[in-house]
């Protein structure tokens, strides 16, 4: 079964994405913050990062560049997911390391589609 860390501050949003990738079959631990997300990461080695890219103490962007330096982050996918939709924004979130950029509100045929394809098309 994959994993996919889920880093999100927002509540809702993660209890929705947890319900949504666990149903499609993907083991899904979560952080509220970049500091956990880094720390999560480190502890759990997921398949694949969710990072919102607005979070409390370090954020998404700050995180990720920090993920990128430690060996289990070098090269796992890293979709970032942000409601700000701006050219600049996904350039941004490019430059620090992200493998993609999704946003909020989330299209969930398309974010499925995505994690399918950096997972290698299975769940499991």
């Amino acid at each position: 079964m994959a994993k996919i860390l889920l880093v999100e501050d927002n509540e809702m949003n993660r209890n929705v994405l947890l319900r949504l990738l666990s149903r499609r079959g993907y083991q899904v631990v979560f952080a509220e913050d970049g500091e956990a997300a880094i720390d999560r990461a480190m502890a759990e080695k997921p398949d694949l990062v969710l990072m919102d890219l607005s979070l409390p103490k370090l954020d998404g962007y700050q995180a990720t560049r920090r993920l990128r330096t430690i060996e289990v982050g070098k090269k796992i996918p890293i979709i970032a997911l942000t409601a700000h939709a701006m050219t600049r924004d996904r350039d941004k979130a490019f430059e620090a390391g992200c493998s993609d950029f999704e946003t909020k509100p989330v299209e969930f045929p398309r974010l499925l589609a995505k994690i399918a394809a950096y997972l290698g098309g299975s769940q499991a």
